[in-house]
C-alpha cells in the first residue's frame, strides 16, 4: 500500500478527496454501504461490503481528530439517516399522537415507503 497525503471533504454521504495543490477533487467515495474500522491510534479505515478487499486507509494527526472523522462518516449514509427519521418520527407521533411528516405535505404514500406502520 502506497500512503500519498490528501486532503478530504464531507459533503453529505460523499468523501471527496483531492491533492494537497489542487482545488478540484480527484475523486470520491460514496457512503453506502461501508465500515468504517478504526485500524491504529490516529487511523481509520473504510472498505465496501462489496469489495471487502479493497480498502481506503487514513492518518489523522491526532486520536481526537480521528474518533471525530469515524463518528461523522458513520452517520454520512443515507442508511443511516434513514434509521434516524424513522426513529424520530416514530417518538414524535407517540408524543403528539400525530405523522410529523404530514405538516410539510408529504403523501401517505411517501411516508408508508419509511416502512413504519401508522399508529
Amino acid at each position: 500500500a502506497v500512503l500519498k497525503k490528501r486532503l478530504v471533504k464531507l459533503v453529505v454521504n460523499f468523501l471527496f478527496y483531492f491533492r494537497t495543490d489542487e482545488a478540484e477533487p480527484i475523486g470520491a467515495l460514496l457512503l453506502e454501504h461501508c465500515r468504517i474500522t478504526k485500524e491504529e491510534e490516529n487511523v481509520f479505515s473504510i472498505s465496501f461490503i462489496e469489495e471487502p478487499e479493497r480498502k481506503y486507509c487514513f492518518e489523522c494527526d491526532s486520536e481526537e481528530q480521528c474518533q471525530e472523522w469515524i463518528e461523522a462518516l458513520k452517520r454520512a449514509s443515507y442508511e443511516f439517516m434513514r434509521r434516524s427519521l424513522i426513529f424520530y418520527r416514530n417518538e414524535i407521533q407517540k408524543m403528539t399522537g400525530k405523522d410529523p411528516l404530514e405538516q410539510y405535505g408529504i403523501s401517505e404514500e411517501a411516508r408508508s415507503q419509511l416502512g413504519t406502520r401508522k399508529q
